[in-house]
């Protein structure tokens, strides 16, 4: 940023280079707190009500993921205001059974975004299958079908948050090149990721306590088979409360992770945006979120600024209103599929015909790929299972993959380890748009997922060897050891410095920006999430600086 930011000051006199440099440990401090609760954060935006047909606003963030929430919270304090608009719903009202959300084990009309039957990631247990009809909700997690893969996705306020394990993990300095080449390092691990991982509430679980948790018997048995194979293990960041967890153990509040609670939401512990980013967006007054509202084009207006055509839905699906608004800037942040996708579309039907041929491609999944092993009857991993995994085998140096050890919360003795791995999968596929259909198309193939496999199998097939144990194949259906259909890590569409320049302006058209998962092309190298949103802080505070009037 130039000296010019010094003199670029919000509605309340700060200077932005100031606010920015110094909220870093102020959010945390304060969303940890408890001072701004999630529902005192959005009690003025509720009186407010959803965005207007005709409205004009100063910047439309389109998704309330990682990265629009950071823009979000981050415009708003320097003085703009922020419409964010969600495709899913606001996750704040109880379902019959008293909780806003269901356990991994009894899936329901909450669980799934607009599907009839339920499609878990893990859908076979003991050789039987346990998905099941559900009624069309606009549930919680998108199982998104495309050619050769699934992709889960999190669906309503506060985006993927809401149904990731939260692992939070910053990656390895010596692979941050590999990931994101256009972007400075050193400031990357000095200011931005530090600045997320404050902001996102990240936190480590204690090793004394962790020794001795029932719940966490199946990761120290992974710690065991893998460091006896001569593996790397290592704790992993989360944002789960983890004093909290520890009074779940202890019977003293009301259990979450230790109750099965997580693919489809978390009760109680677990940090979400809506906790964190969110809430302190919300709290400026300068932020309102529009829940069940979904972009359908975005287009230059003939007076400036650009005109956004928006479909109001219901719980199930249906379109119930249909809006247009103008604003002066956008913020694509409606994760990788969502902004690769509508930017496909945009190109390819004219509305936004100048976007550049970059965009759409550089998808990848992150290498994800799960399988399960059986133990001995000796090396038992508990029945009772944190849905919070805490830890992961490295062997991304030497055999491409890095394995989160994973919970089985089943509530009885599997004697199973379960993991899911990421890997150094080196391919890309492109969203295309399919006109005929009406819809966008993605180029990936199954096949692409072999090399996945065989880098996972450095680290299961030493430790089976090792541990003289097998591969589990009930659990995936179709007597298959791995789950290689599947991601929960999309990435890329919109790549950095290639649809877009090197903070996310996109090519062809001012006041346009993508600010999520969609800039990392492919692969992490571990879970994404504060990566993605370090680097949104990083866009951020430079279009801050640079573009606002």
């Amino acid at each position: 940023m130039g000296d010019n930011t010094l003199t670029k000051k919000g509605s309340n006199g700060i200077s932005r280079r100031g606010f920015l440099g110094g909220t870093g440990s102020i959010i945390g401090a304060v969303a940890l707190s408890g001072h701004i609760t999630p529902a005192s954060a959005a009690a003025a935006e509720a009186a407010a009500g959803p965005i207007t047909d005709g409205a004009r606003v100063a910047a439309l963030v389109i998704g309330t993921g990682y990265g629009g929430s950071v823009a979000a919270l981050r415009l708003a304090q320097a003085g703009v205001d922020v419409q964010m608009v969600e495709m899913g719903m606001n996750w704040d009202t109880p379902g019959p059974d008293g909780k806003i959300f269901p356990k991994v084990t009894s899936p329901d009309y909450r669980s799934f975004w607009l599907r009839t039957r339920t499609k878990a990631p893990l859908s076979n247990f003991l050789g039987f299958p346990i998905d099941k009809d559900v009624p069309r909700y606009t549930g919680i997690l998108d199982a998104e079908d495309f050619a050769g893969i699934t992709v889960y996705q999190g669906r309503g306020v506060g985006g993927g948050s809401l149904v990731n394990g939260g692992m939070a993990v910053t990656p390895r300095r010596a692979n941050f090149a590999a990931v994101l080449p256009s972007v400075n390092a050193d400031e990357m691990y000095d200011t931005y990721y530090p600045r997320a991982n404050t902001g996102l509430g990240v936190g480590t679980v204690d090793p004394a306590w962790f020794d001795t948790a029932d719940c966490y018997q199946f990761s120290r048995v992974g710690r065991k088979h893998a460091q006896r194979s001569g593996f790397a293990w290592t704790f992993v960041p989360d944002v789960y409360d983890w004093d909290y967890m520890k009074r779940e153990a202890a019977g003293t509040v009301t259990r979450s992770a230790l109750a099965g609670e997580i693919l489809y939401g978390n009760n109680h512990g677990k940090k979400s945006l809506v906790q964190t980013y969110l809430a302190q967006a919300r709290a400026t007054g300068r932020v309102t979120v529009s829940p069940l509202h979904k972009v359908t084009t975005v287009s230059p207006a003939a007076g400036g600024g650009y005109t956004v055509a928006i479909d109001q839905i219901s719980t199930t699906g249906d379109t119930v209103a249909t809006k247009t608004v103008t604003a002066d800037r956008v913020f694509f942040a409606a994760g990788s599929v969502g902004t690769a996708k509508l930017l496909v579309k945009l190109k390819a039907t004219g509305a936004l015909a100048n976007l550049n041929d970059e965009v759409g491609k550089g998808w990848g999944e992150n290498g994800n790929v799960m399988c399960g092993r059986a133990n001995h009857m000796w090396d038992p991993t508990g029945k009772l299972q944190s849905t919070i995994p805490c830890s992961g085998i490295d062997n991304w140096d030497a055999g491409g993959a890095f394995a989160e050890v994973a919970p089985l919360p089943t509530g009885i003795e599997t004697y199973a380890s379960f993991y899911l791995s990421i890997t150094k999968n080196p391919h890309r596929a492109e969203f295309t748009w399919n006109a005929a259909a009406g819809r966008a198309d993605l180029s990936w193939q199954t096949a692409w997922k072999q090399p996945s496999v065989s880098m996972a199998r450095t680290i299961f097939d030493k430790i089976n060897s090792r541990e003289g144990t097998i591969y589990r194949t009930d659990l995936f259906g179709g007597n298959r050891i791995w789950h290689d259909t599947l991601t929960y890590h999309p990435l890329g569409g919109a790549v950095l410095d290639r649809a877009t320049d090197n903070y996310g302006r996109l090519h062809g058209y001012t006041g346009l920006y993508v600010i999520d998962g969609a800039l990392i092309p492919g692969n992490a190298s571990v879970n994404p999430f504060v990566t993605i949103t370090a680097l949104a802080e990083r866009n951020i505070e430079k279009i801050i600086a640079t573009d606002l009037p």
